[in-house]
């Protein structure tokens, strides 16, 4: 009898960030073109109805890393030690019929970005689990050198999956909703120390653009470290931090939004500015790590660790109609290189392959 394939859902019980959306965004996918592959997660599911969606089962008592680590390789063993697909950066250690996906190595290039807990458990665990690997994704070409420079992986264990934005982002409403904040330049992400907020807030500071405000979207998670972000603003009315929004309200302000700035000091692929491009936002990003090779020539670019690039490139957008309009045709045809829906059919061949293999 034919071992059955098996999903680590542990994103189910995680807070939505750009690596666990690789996770349901793949998974809901092979979901359709693997109907024979299983989803496994712990019990507490803050997702339910992308739980549903997957018919995700619940095994064993425990949850989080314990789970990962103690609960889900026993109830593999259970089944004969079926091929295992992690796709959000953790898996079991020491079970080796697996595929694992290390999405980037910022947490070794820089562990002071992040709590010295997290840095310290990913620094330890990372490595190990692509070594122990069958097979490991991730999401650049970048980060793929990354994980060969610091991991000596071979290249022939190594296979790109590119992320993509959801149909949501793509697809946005030919009719805007209200605009909430007029005359605006828009940056989101994680409140994350490696994203450059500081800089970014700087830049817009110096840069004093008439009748401008700076919209920050993003909520803070406890992993990072303590940005100070807020000691920054709080005598400042043209920054505003909005929190965690919706994605439908995400859409409607890049919408709206003069221009979109994400002069973030490393990424492993960079999710954001292609939903802007696809809204028919404009964008300004770093030129550094992976978002050059994803961004491609829709972009303005500056130096994420010179405050004046940062501003220079403000200035230029917020002054330059037809740049802006320019960037918005290119961004859209930008967005095109990346499909969710390529990228699963991608990773389950490779799922096929190796299932086959065994």
């Amino acid at each position: 009898m034919r071992k059955p394939i098996v999903i680590n859902a542990r994103f189910l019980t995680q807070p939505i960030t750009g690596t666990q959306r690789v996770g349901i965004e793949l998974s809901k996918r092979l979901k359709k073109l693997l109907p024979e592959a299983s989803f496994v997660t712990p019990y507490d599911i803050r997702h339910q109805a992308i739980a549903d969606e997957l018919e995700a089962e619940v095994v064993g008592p425990a949850r989080g890393y314990l789970w990962e680590q103690v609960s889900l390789p026993g109830y593999l063993r259970q089944l004969g030690d079926p091929l295992l697909v992690n796709l959000c950066n953790t898996a079991p250690l020491w079970y080796p019929n697996k595929i694992a996906t290390v999405l980037d190595l910022s947490f070794h290039v820089n562990p002071a970005w992040f709590s010295k807990k997290f840095s310290m458990l990913y620094n330890f665990t990372s490595p190990r689990v692509s070594r122990t690997a069958r097979k490991v994704l991730t999401i650049s070409e970048y980060s793929l050198n990354d994980i060969i420079r610091f991991y000596h992986i071979p290249r022939s264990k190594l296979e790109i999956i590119y992320p993509s934005i959801s149909d949501l982002f793509r697809y946005p409403p030919a009719l805007k909703g209200e605009n909430p904040y007029g005359k605006y330049i828009l940056a989101v992400s994680s409140l994350d120390p490696r994203k450059n907020f500081k800089g970014l807030i700087q830049a817009f500071q110096e840069a004093a653009l008439p009748d401008t405000k700076l919209v920050i979207v993003g909520a803070a998670h406890k992993v990072f470290a303590d940005t100070g972000l807020k000691e920054m603003i709080q005598n400042d009315p043209s920054i505003i931090f909005t929190g965690y929004l919706s994605d439908e309200q995400l859409v409607n302000l890049y919408q709206h939004a003069l221009f979109f700035a994400y002069p973030s000091f490393f990424e492993g692929f960079g999710i954001p500015p292609l939903e802007a491009m696809a809204c028919g936002c404009p964008t300004l990003v770093s030129d550094t790590t992976s978002l050059p090779e994803v961004c491609g020539d829709a972009s303005v670019y500056v130096d994420p660790y010179d405050i004046a690039s940062i501003r220079e490139g403000l200035i230029r957008l917020y002054r330059d109609e037809a740049l802006r309009k320019t960037l918005v045709e290119k961004g859209r045809a930008r967005v095109e290189h990346f499909s969710w829906d390529e990228s699963a059919r991608k990773l389950a061949d490779l799922i096929i392959e190796l299932d086959t293999r065994r």
